[in-house]
């Protein structure tokens, strides 16, 4: 039996979400050596390298084919985003079952089959990152959501904009799960007559947290500081030299190679 032993130097797994218009395609944009698969249909003002505008989910898989078998300079791949790709998988699964949306087919069936798609998708995903050794960049949007805990009262709290099985998934899959948005303030602003009221203030700082807190769903396995600066150049690199064994986020040493 083979037994191995010590850290393993791969690359990384991560999910940025965040608030609209913060700069997630931008963050991306500066990993070394990425390639987007585009599924919104943003990237024309960025300069980057990405596929045309993918329409259906089958031309996801055939992308990943072509990245797993075709010789290419690519370290990382950026996904823009989860929440459209999930569009994509429904909507494959709703035509599989002769239906015009997913929540059409009954008791939840519709989305278990959605998630098979998902893990089929991670798989492919796991096979570029171990034997292409490139990094995987997953960006989603942000819905404000209940979270219901077990030990006190149920409160609100940002999560990815995913139907709550693929959220799971992710967040377990990923090695990192980190949220961006503005650092905002508040002040309490004078109405008269003894009455104050909360505004809110802030200078457009972008920031990026790397660790659950009440109102937001974030881990990490890098022990990064609770915050990350989130400047508008480079600033993939803020993140990633907490990598272990790499130069500006490309991995050089253990057993995951380009081909």
């Amino acid at each position: 039996m083979k037994i191995n032993r010590g850290k393993k130097h791969r690359p990384r797994r991560t999910l940025l979400y965040g608030v609209h218009g913060v700069g997630k395609s931008q963050w991306a944009a500066s990993a070394p050596d990425v390639v987007f698969l585009n599924l919104e249909d943003g990237l024309d003002d960025i300069d980057c390298a990405s596929t045309d505008v993918i329409t259906r989910f089958d031309r996801v898989k055939e992308i990943l084919n072509e990245l797993s078998a075709e010789k290419h300079e690519f370290k990382n791949l950026a996904i823009d985003s989860a929440d459209w790709l999930e569009k994509l998988i429904h909507k494959e699964v709703a035509d599989d079952h002769g239906k015009t949306h997913i929540s059409e087919i009954g008791y939840g069936a519709g989305y278990k089959s959605a998630m098979a798609k998902w893990h089929q998708l991670l798989f492919g995903l796991d096979w570029i990152r171990n034997e292409r050794g490139m990094g995987v960049i997953l960006l989603a949007h942000c819905d404000v959501k209940r979270f219901e805990s077990p030990e006190q009262e149920s409160y609100d709290r940002y999560q990815p904009a995913l139907h709550p099985l693929a959220a799971a998934a992710l967040q377990e899959w990923c090695d990192e799960v980190l949220f961006a948005s503005y650092r905002v303030f508040t002040k309490k602003e004078d109405q008269g007559f003894n009455k104050e009221r909360n505004i809110a203030v802030g200078d457009g700082e972008r920031y990026i947290r790397t660790q659950e807190t009440p109102a937001v769903l974030a881990k990490n396995r890098l022990d990064l500081p609770a915050e990350l600066p989130m400047p508008k150049n480079n600033g993939f690199a803020a993140y990633s030299q907490y990598f272990p064994g790499n130069i500006d986020g490309v991995v050089v040493d253990g057993s995951s190679k380009q081909k």
